[in-house]
């Protein structure tokens, strides 16, 4: 269940609340039980090489390329900040880059050896969550932390990741309700789904559908379409044949094939309600159709800082898009401040200190000081440049904001609202 609360003024505070987590142990004496567990665990915790290697897979091309930029100046930005703090466990955090080629999942297979063979201990992406399902496997069976700043799908939550897959953006459980009671909000009753048939597009497009009929809308039909067709008409056909009076699209940059053919077929941004996701949530001043009018949801800084987009310009200045900048920035460091607690830079030894570091401690917002806390013994609470990053025990943020966007004439896009909604 996803409690959301709305927040009608721009940049309004989240107002976080943490998910209570109780672990659950077996029969017997407590008392001899936590020895024993403390005592398996030191003896078992992996040591590794003493540097901590952050790998960067993330889209330099792909669908999903215009998110490259501010999620590689995220992690450059944190990695910055660590070393001018002292770097992790005595040594300067190394930073080494690949191409996830979101959208093409054959290219971050073989990228990720690439991060292999340089000693990477954690991976921060891809953007993409169907590029992130297709080495997933491949990333936590050989030890290495998985960690997105981006991935939404809602298949993560159950995954056996081995325990070491995270991610600072929250589940599409959540923007999937958001969106859903935004369009019957909106006063429509009879809202289409059209998505792209992955993991990404069907966990979110079944949310969506969930949720209006929950909400008591029509579902006019369901579409899912293969993402590299050579064109969309049946689909197309099949929706407008439904007579939707609005339409929830969950795409990539397929987008700018699809648009055109449902203004031909008469649902179009002029003829009904169009909703994006953050998948094509994009700037389209290139495009010679007109968005106006159409509204999408993205997962955004809970109660962000101001100055952060201007520190990430400092890194990038080409940068014109800061989406999921924060997240990546936060992944970074949370690894970097389980490595902290862990007392190795090992990923098996990371992951196992990631959530803790999140969660149920002294506040602290900034490497420096939550690496002082941690060498002082003491417990942390990092609160991020993406607002509060307490996790669950799957991973995944306990609560997290999804900003409403609309778009204007020239095809570019401004938030105009946001909510808020805890994940239990």
């Amino acid at each position: 269940m996803i409690r959301l609360t709305r927040a009608r003024r721009l940049g309004a505070a989240l107002a976080a609340s943490a998910l209570v987590l109780t672990a659950c142990g077996g029969g017997g004496d407590d008392e001899a039980s936590d020895t024993n567990t403390s005592e398996e665990e030191t003896s078992a915790a992996p040591e590794g090489d003493g540097t901590l290697t952050l790998g960067s897979l993330l889209p330099q091309t792909g669908d999903l390329a215009f998110l490259g930029p501010p999620e590689f100046a995220g992690v450059d930005l944190a990695v910055e900040d660590m070393n001018a703090a002292g770097g992790v466990l005595g040594q300067d955090v190394v930073n080494v880059k690949a191409d996830s080629g979101d959208g093409t999942p054959d290219i971050a297979g073989a990228e990720v050896d690439k991060l292999f063979n340089q000693d990477a201990d954690a991976i921060i992406g891809a953007a993409a969550s169907g590029v992130s399902v297709s080495v997933i496997d491949k990333i936590t069976g050989a030890g290495v932390v998985h960690f997105s700043p981006a991935n939404t799908a809602a298949g993560f939550d159950t995954y056996d990741d081995n325990g070491l897959y995270f991610r600072t953006a929250p589940s599409d459980r959540l923007q999937g309700q958001v969106l859903a009671n935004l369009a019957v909000e909106d006063g429509f009753s009879n809202v289409a789904v059209m998505a792209r048939q992955d993991f990404y597009g069907e966990g979110l497009a079944e949310q969506v559908q969930t949720t209006l009929e929950e909400k008591g809308a029509t579902v006019a039909d369901f579409v899912l379409y293969a993402a590299d067709a050579q064109n969309y008409t049946a689909e197309v056909n099949q929706i407008a044949a439904s007579k939707p009076d609005a339409l929830v699209l969950v795409a990539f940059e397929e987008t700018t094939k699809i648009i055109p053919q449902l203004i031909a077929k008469g649902i179009g941004p002029q003829d009904i309600q169009i909703y994006f996701v953050d998948g094509n949530l994009a700037d389209y001043s290139s495009e010679n159709f007109d968005l106006t009018g159409v509204k999408g949801t993205l997962p955004v800084s809970g109660d962000p800082d101001p100055g952060f987009n201007d520190r990430l310009l400092e890194i990038d200045p080409k940068l014109k898009d800061f989406s999921y900048g924060p997240q990546s920035y936060d992944a970074a460091i949370i690894i970097g401040l389980a490595a902290i607690a862990a007392g190795s830079d090992n990923g098996e030894a990371i992951g196992a200190e990631i959530i803790n570091v999140t969660k149920d401690g002294t506040q602290c917002s900034t490497f420096e000081e939550c690496a002082q806390l941690l060498e002082d013994g003491e417990d942390i609470d990092y609160e991020g440049a993406s607002g509060p990053t307490d996790m669950n025990d799957t991973g995944s943020p306990a609560s997290g904001t999804i900003g409403i966007n609309e778009y204007s004439k020239g095809n570019k896009y401004k938030q105009v609202d946001q909510v808020s909604g805890i994940v239990e």
